[in-house]
């Protein structure tokens, strides 16, 4: 097994990629996991699935779950589903197409979501909180502060509660040379919300 752990963080480096396509990084995954505040059974939708690191990470994590992992590029859905593959992940279902408009039918019904990409972020929000269980929990990310007002905006139409937001900036050590210095990784808010 590729990942024998029982706890989330498998490097960054062990997952398949293509290039272009967005690979949440370790350190920002597990504020992301930790916000998500998954049950063993937990239904989850990640919109904007990329490579797959969250749905692999939740989907070793709920082994009684369903995850399902919307995308709408084909070969990114495929990528998602070779690293499922990679990691033995059996309850990952990959969903390809555009959000908003393929969420609206989808089921089982979510108790988490993860929006992790879609321009119209706060149109997708809108959309997919009806269908979010009661006591549901969503997760959403973003790099900018645009986006990051979208998200506060839509969150306040919806009524969500307890809303906390994080401003991840993390650091690595990297060997350049012969010296090994801190790296900064480019800062992620990450907004979470409950329905009541």
């Amino acid at each position: 097994m590729l990942w024998p752990y029982i706890t989330p963080g498998i490097p960054d480096d062990l997952f398949e990629e293509l290039p272009g396509i967005h690979l949440t990084q370790r350190d920002i995954r597990l504020l992301i996991i930790s916000a998500l505040r998954l049950e063993i059974n937990s239904v989850l939708w990640d919109i904007g699935a990329g490579t797959g690191t969250i749905p692999v990470e939740c989907g070793l994590l709920c082994p009684e779950g369903k995850i399902i992992a919307i995308e709408r590029d084909d070969e990114v859905a495929n990528l998602i589903r070779r690293n499922c593959a990679r990691f033995e992940v059996k309850n990952v279902t990959v969903l390809e197409g555009n959000a908003p408009e393929c969420l609206e039918k989808l089921r089982p019904l979510a108790d988490r979501i993860c929006i992790e990409g879609g321009r119209p972020i706060k149109e997708i929000l809108k959309t997919v909180w009806p269908t979010l269980k009661s006591q549901g929990r969503v997760v959403i990310t973003s790099n900018n502060l645009e986006t990051l007002y979208q998200i506060s905006e839509g969150l306040s139409e919806v009524c969500a509660r307890h809303i906390e937001v994080v401003q991840a900036s993390v650091n690595r050590l990297e060997l350049r040379g012969i010296n090994q210095v801190l790296t900064a990784v480019d800062p992620v808010f990450i907004v979470s919300g409950e329905k009541l």
